[in-house]
C-alpha cells in the first residue's frame, strides 16, 4: 500500500509539473522575448528558441531612459489599482457584513439584486455606466475609472458569505459591554474577517490592474492612460515599439507577484471559508 501511495503522488507530481510548465510557458516565452532586440522581434516574434548571443540588456534600458510615458502609465495604474484596492475592501465588506449579520427589510430584496448583477455581463452595464460617468461629470478622471469597482458586486457575496460563519455571541457580548456597532465591526469583526480581505485584495487588484475596457471608455488624456491601455497604443500599422512593448509588458507582471506575496498566507484560507458558508 504504501508503495502504491508513493507512486501515486510522484505520478500527480509530475503530472502537475507538466500542468505547470504548459500554463507559464506563454510567460517564459513572454520573458525571453523581453531580452532580444527589437530588430529580432519584428522579424521572428515571439518564440521560445534561445540564441544566447542575441540576448540583452537593451529593452530594459530603453524603458528606464527613453520612455517616461511608460512609467507614467504605470503611476497612474499603481495610483488608480491601490485606491480601488482599499476602497473596495473598505465598503463591499461593510455591505457584505451588514448582509450577513443583521435583519432589514429588503434583505432578500437586496441580496437577489446582487446576485442579478454578478450575472450581467459588464458590457451590457458599460453604456448607463458611461452615460453616468458624463453626467456626473466624471470623464478622465481617476474617480471616473475606480467608481464602478469601489463596491463590486462580487466582492460582497463573497464577504457576506464568509460573514455568516462569524460567531454573532462576540457582538452581544460587546453590545453589553457598550461597544457601538462600528466598533464591533472595526475591533472585534474585521480582525476576524482578515483572511477574506486577503483574498478579495488579490482578486481586486488584480481585476483593477489588467482591467483595459472600462479605462479605455473613461480616459482621454495620454498623461492620464494605465498599463493596458498605453502598452496597446504602442502597436500601430505605422510600427510597433517593440522594445517597449515586451520589456514593458514583462515590468506589468511585477505589482501582481508583489500582491500575492504579501496576501499569500491567507489567500486560499479566504476563498475555501467563504465559498462554504452560509
Amino acid at each position: 500500500m504504501k508503495k502504491n501511495n508513493t507512486l501515486t503522488k510522484w505520478i500527480f507530481n509530475i503530472l502537475f509539473i507538466v500542468v505547470a510548465f504548459i500554463a507559464l510557458f506563454p510567460l517564459l516565452s513572454l520573458i525571453i522575448s523581453s531580452f532580444r532586440p527589437s530588430s529580432e522581434l519584428m522579424r521572428n516574434g515571439i518564440t521560445f528558441s534561445i540564441n544566447w548571443n542575441e540576448l540583452s540588456l537593451s529593452n530594459y534600458t530603453h524603458i528606464f531612459t527613453q520612455s517616461p510615458d511608460y512609467w507614467a502609465w504605470y503611476g497612474n495604474s499603481l495610483i488608480i489599482s491601490s485606491l480601488t484596492i482599499v476602497l473596495s475592501l473598505f465598503f463591499s465588506s461593510m455591505v457584505g457584513y451588514a448582509m450577513a449579520v443583521y435583519d432589514f427589510k429588503g434583505k432578500n430584496l437586496l441580496f437577489l439584486c446582487v446576485l442579478v448583477i454578478i450575472m450581467i455581463p459588464f458590457e451590457v452595464l458599460m453604456l448607463p455606466l458611461y452615460q453616468l460617468m458624463i453626467d456626473v461629470n466624471l470623464i478622465n478622471t481617476y474617480i471616473g475609472v475606480m467608481l464602478p469597482l469601489i463596491v463590486a458586486p462580487t466582492a460582497v457575496f463573497f464577504f457576506r458569505q464568509y460573514a455568516l460563519g462569524l460567531p454573532t455571541e462576540l457582538m452581544d457580548a460587546a453590545r453589553i459591554d457598550g461597544c457601538t456597532e462600528y466598533g464591533i465591526y472595526f475591533k472585534i469583526m474585521a480582525p476576524l474577517m482578515l483572511p477574506s480581505f486577503s483574498a478579495m485584495a488579490i482578486l481586486q487588484g488584480l481585476n483593477s490592474w489588467n482591467n483595459f475596457l472600462w479605462p479605455l471608455l473613461v480616459i482621454r488624456s495620454n498623461d492620464l492612460f494605465t498599463l493596458p491601455i498605453g502598452l496597446a497604443t504602442l502597436l500601430t500599422p505605422y510600427g510597433n515599439n517593440y522594445d517597449t512593448l515586451i520589456a514593458g509588458a514583462v515590468m506589468t507582471i511585477l505589482p501582481i507577484i508583489v500582491l500575492f506575496i504579501f496576501f499569500q498566507r491567507y489567500f486560499v484560507a479566504g476563498l475555501a471559508s467563504g465559498s462554504v458558508k452560509g
